[in-house]
């Protein structure tokens, strides 16, 4: 009689779409390493609790723009407009002033103009 084979575990998955409004101007910059970056920041709603109805909370985003695509398609970007960022969350850390700091953002693979 053999042993039963064991149980895979499930594989890991770190997506995220989010679609959502530009909050500002995108920000083109250099980081330290000389790569080049582009940042925005994406405003979505979350649905609203069954508690609270009337009032449907939103969330402000920081997403990472690193692929020339990305970081082109972020840059031609303007307050207001309707996006659709698809990648994968990271934490990412650096130095500041007071010392060690991290924050949460997304990595985005893809970023595309949504009509509306």
């Amino acid at each position: 009689m053999s042993a039963p084979a064991p149980a895979e575990a499930p594989p890991d998955l770190n997506e995220v779409r989010l679609v959502g409004r530009v909050s500002g101007e995108p920000a083109e910059r250099v980081l330290p390493s000389g790569d080049p970056i582009v940042t925005l920041r994406v405003v979505v709603r979350r649905r609203a609790s069954t508690a609270r109805r009337n009032a449907a909370p939103v969330d402000t985003i920081d997403v990472a723009c690193f692929s020339a695509t990305t970081r082109r398609r972020a840059a031609a970007l303007t307050a207001d407009t309707v996006v659709e960022v698809e990648g994968s969350l990271r934490r990412r850390f650096f130095r500041t002033a007071q010392g060690a700091a991290s924050r949460y953002e997304v990595e985005a693979a893809s970023v595309r103009r949504v009509k509306g």
